[in-house]
């Protein structure tokens, strides 16, 4: 399959119209592509580390989650890693490509792809967008769990280096409705008290978004929707693999998941 007839497959599938005003979804780099036959590698983050191992396994796509490039660049100068991998994109024939915020809302995206790890039935959207799509899932655990079992398989499913969450005296409580959405997903809490769900699992969450998420209204009313923190990498590389998964189905010449790609946070043990 040439690389113009994968894109345009994909975005049948996650339209880069359906972006945010503030994203930048679609082509950040195309040298000239796109009548090859595609050799893909799939990455969350397209960083220089990335870029070097596109060259080393002669792929010529490499199609991101995370934008290269977000802000309209004022200039282009070396030493600079925007300015590096666009050096190396025409310099070996690479494009790059971007699925952000189209691809969180579809199916199979970011937050679908939690809510099938997490096994979740009767899943719709936290926020709707259009159709059957939106951003984050809401759904039921069957059977229930307590937050103990919940954290345990959050733990287990997605090896996070760090799970954090909102304070509670009963990790034997039990769970039956939760909601996730992969990254950046604090700024839909109170979306997600509506949908009644008691655990949150996003990433990137602020020390008073913990304390939103069990107060409202300055604790003049208890909203007790535990917020789980997985991380940005946790909760949005497995998006990654299953794009590989769909990609490999079309039979593209080559296709991999980037062994490059990185959480760029550590935890001091």
């Amino acid at each position: 399959m040439k690389i113009v007839d994968l894109i345009t497959w994909f975005e049948a599938w996650a339209n880069p119209a359906w972006c945010e005003s503030w994203d930048n979804c679609g082509w950040q780099i195309e040298p000239g592509v796109l009548q090859e036959k595609a050799r893909v590698l799939v990455c969350l983050t397209p960083t220089l580390a990335v870029m070097e191992e596109a060259i080393a396994e002669n792929a010529n796509l490499i199609f991101a989650h995370h934008p290269l490039i977000f802000n309209p660049l004022k200039s282009l100068r070396t030493g600079e890693a925007i300015a590096e991998m666009v050096r190396l994109a025409f310099t070996h024939n690479i494009g790059i490509y971007s699925a952000h915020t189209n691809f969180d809302q579809v199916q199979d995206g970011t937050a679908d792809v939690l809510a099938q790890i997490l096994e979740l039935k009767e899943v719709t959207p936290i926020v709707p967008t259009q159709a059957g799509l939106g951003y984050g899932r809401v759904g039921l655990l069957e059977p229930f769990l307590t937050l103990q079992e919940l954290l345990a398989a959050i733990q287990t499913r997605l090896a996070p280096p760090n799970l954090i969450f909102s304070p509670t005296t009963d990790l034997q409580q039990i769970i039956s409705r939760v909601a996730v959405l992969g990254g950046s997903g604090a700024g839909y809490i109170s979306a997600v008290a509506k949908t009644g769900a008691q655990a949150y699992l996003t990433s990137d969450c602020k020390f008073h978004q913990f304390q939103e998420s069990r107060d409202a209204y300055g604790g003049l009313r208890q909203r007790n929707l535990i917020l789980i923190d997985a991380g940005h990498y946790a909760t949005e590389r497995p998006a990654c693999d299953r794009l590989v998964q769909k990609f490999q189905s079309l039979n593209l010449d080559w296709v991999q998941l980037s062994q490059k790609d990185e959480d760029f946070r550590q935890f001091f043990a």
